[in-house]
């Protein structure tokens, strides 16, 4: 599932907030680059504000790709997402430009750098089975259980990394063999000065203030009209659209406004504090990644100067021990 092309592309990651829209047009500006979306919701058409999806100007400005590749009551997969980007970098290089990846999604980075072992389609009877039992037993059982039927994987997993324990589980019952040990080839990196991946860095309360702003940019630019529409066009999303923050949390306060008027300002405050969780987990996932180059950020830099700081990093000597 890997691709060596996609190991000489640049990518340009952080957490959510970040700023990667606007330094990602500056950097792809200044090396000659297409720009990839690295993001596993900005693919799903009609889901526009909630996902920062870049605008109609930003496009004109670079052109992008993989955006509004499917409705949002598909499901998309990691093994679709990684088929279509390796189909766009052959395409993009063959016309003589840079591909740059620009998003937050941890997984297709890592996979796209390492290449993956995809194990065997979801099985959702089984996942719906054991979100039923964890109700029931609570989440240390389920930790439990990964520990006798794969300890490596257990000792790396955090008891509350709820899906990919049931992922783990999952592969277990359909292939008698522990996750892990189908992992190993892809669990080493090569270190950050053999590569162009550079993490965008802030200070944890900085980086709080700015989703703050940007959800409440997002509920002033129409999100919540945004979702009823989808709602009333679609009926309901995927599994794995619905799984986008501020989707669901909007969902469930359509559900209850007409019991519940003051529900909106509990939904704004919700979707703050999951997309708080949500950039913690980024950030655990990128500093795994012994790929990654930590751009720290400042407020008021420019995105152009901080382009300008990312070019300036590869002309550096790598370090010496």
């Amino acid at each position: 599932m890997s691709s060596p092309a996609a190991r000489d592309c640049w990518f340009l990651t952080g957490p959510t907030a970040a700023g990667k829209t606007q330094v990602g047009l500056e950097l792809a500006q200044r090396i000659g680059a297409e720009i990839v979306s690295l993001d596993s919701m900005t693919l799903y058409s009609g889901m526009d504000i909630g996902t920062a999806k870049p605008t109609a100007l930003d496009q004109t400005r670079v052109p992008h790709h993989l955006l509004d590749l499917v409705a949002p009551t598909e499901d998309f997969s990691l093994a679709e997402y990684l088929d279509a980007a390796h189909e766009k970098i052959l395409d993009i290089k063959s016309r003589g430009k840079e591909v740059l990846f620009v998003g937050g999604t941890a997984l297709y980075l890592k996979s796209l750098l390492r290449g993956v072992y995809q194990g065997p389609p979801p099985d959702w009877e089984f996942r719906q089975a054991i979100e039923a039992e964890l109700a029931i037993v609570g989440q240390s059982e389920l930790h439990k259980r990964l520990q006798v039927i794969d300890p490596l994987l257990a000792a790396k997993l955090h008891p509350n990394d709820k899906r990919r324990i049931i992922r783990a589980l999952e592969v277990f019952r359909v292939t008698g063999e522990p996750l892990s040990h189908r992992q190993t080839h892809f669990d080493e990196g090569r270190p950050a000065s053999e590569c162009k991946v550079f993490v965008l860095s802030w200070q944890r309360e900085e980086l709080h203030h700015r989703i703050d702003a940007r959800v409440d940019a997002m509920f002033a630019a129409g999100l919540v009209e945004e979702v009823r529409g989808l709602l009333s066009s679609y009926g309901s999303l995927s599994r794995t659209a619905a799984q986008a923050v501020g989707y669901r949390e909007v969902t469930e306060h359509l559900v209850l406004a007409a019991s519940q008027p003051n529900s909106l300002g509990t939904c704004v405050d919700l979707v703050k504090a999951r997309t708080r969780q949500f950039a913690r987990r980024q950030e655990t996932w990128f500093r795994s990644l012994p790929e990654c180059s930590f751009v720290p950020q400042t407020a008021g830099t420019r995105p152009a100067e901080v382009a300008s700081n990312i070019l300036h990093l590869l002309e550096r000597p790598p370090a010496t021990s």
